[in-house]
């Protein structure tokens, strides 16, 4: 099938948010609790920030555990990056993430107002201004052969449905209503005309979206 774009563990509330208003250095995701958003992948035992032995397996973990897998490279949009708007003011900020990303591949930030890639770790960040072919193109060619994974934030992943470039996704619906924010949809049926569906309810309260190429 050649190298895919690969939306995986996207999370939205129910009423299709991945992320509420009024971000901030405090809060990443604006008005919504992440820990309610996410705390069926938080609870499984692959979670990669996990310090404490045990967590839940099963299709959850399953899941968690796919995260990195055949990836490459990672597209995101720059409210993903940081909460900052406009030209960058200094370059001391370096992502949500500390000084040991969970990517440890290429990140390509879209941003309108690009600065220097640097480097973390074993992850670097480049900062580009372009349109989404273009910038997955660049992705494929860092990835050297393996998949790009579409990160997000909502509006990003809309970007590329738009454009026609998503091969796969996986959606998470947590059973949390927002209200408003940053949307990915107002029904999953909206993606019926470009891809196939299944819908997997797992124990833990989240209903995995699983969606490829017709």
């Amino acid at each position: 099938m050649g190298q895919l774009l690969r939306v995986q563990n996207f999370n939205v509330s129910r009423d299709g948010f991945g992320a509420g208003e009024d971000q901030s250095l405090e809060r990443p995701f604006g008005h919504a609790d992440p820990g309610a958003m996410f705390a069926w992948a938080g609870a499984t035992a692959s979670w990669p920030m996990r310090t404490d032995p045990g967590g839940s397996r099963g299709l959850d973990d399953y899941f968690t555990r796919d995260y990195a897998r055949g990836i490459g490279a990672e597209i995101m949009g720059r409210n993903k990056f940081g909460p900052q708007r406009g030209p960058w003011e200094n370059l001391d900020w370096r992502g949500w993430w500390g000084d040991e990303p969970p990517f440890r591949t290429p990140v390509f930030v879209m941003t309108h107002h690009p600065r220097p890639s640097f480097t973390l770790s074993d992850t670097t960040f480049h900062f580009v201004d372009d349109d989404p072919a273009a910038v997955l193109e660049r992705a494929k060619e860092a990835a050297g052969g393996k998949d790009v994974r579409l990160g997000g934030g909502a509006a990003t992943i809309r970007e590329f449905l738009d454009a026609g470039l998503v091969d796969t996704l996986h959606v998470a619906v947590s059973q949390v209503e927002l209200g408003c924010g940053s949307r990915l949809w107002k029904s999953p049926d909206e993606l019926l005309d470009r891809y196939h569906l299944d819908v997997v309810p797992s124990p833990s309260g989240v209903t995995h979206h699983l969606f490829w190429r017709r």
